[in-house]
């Protein structure tokens, strides 16, 4: 099993930059497909972007191409999600997901493994 803790959300202006992390407990966080989700209220809960074990294949929802950047440190088991040119409708309590698949997924129904969440607010 893997705990996974997030970090890094807060209030920011349209525009603002936020890096989000997500530490991962144990031993095996390699062996992990990584994913970072969002849910804004009344709303269902959103693959926002994917990343493969070794980090060399990555997804991104629409929304966050080119703004939104994945990555991951197995030597730190940490996760990260660069967020750039942030918007108001990117406003959501944003969480990190963990799951050992052999592609990356992008539902939220297929990792097991969830953080508690962190919430990211961007004013307009």
């Amino acid at each position: 099993q893997v705990q996974l803790v997030e970090s890094g959300g807060g209030l920011v202006q349209a525009g603002d930059s936020l890096r989000l992390s997500c530490t991962a407990s144990g031993r095996t966080f390699s062996t992990y497909v990584m994913g970072w989700f969002r849910q804004a209220p009344g709303k269902e809960r959103d693959v926002v972007a994917a990343i493969s074990w070794s980090g060399g294949d990555t997804y991104y929802a629409d929304s966050v191409k080119g703004r939104f950047t994945i990555s991951r440190d197995n030597a730190k088991n940490t996760m990260y999600l660069q967020m750039n040119s942030l918007k108001p409708d990117d406003t959501a309590v944003y969480y990190c997901a963990a799951d050992r698949l052999s592609y990356i997924a992008t539902t939220s129904d297929e990792y097991d493994y969830w953080g508690q969440g962190t919430q990211v607010t961007v004013s307009s």
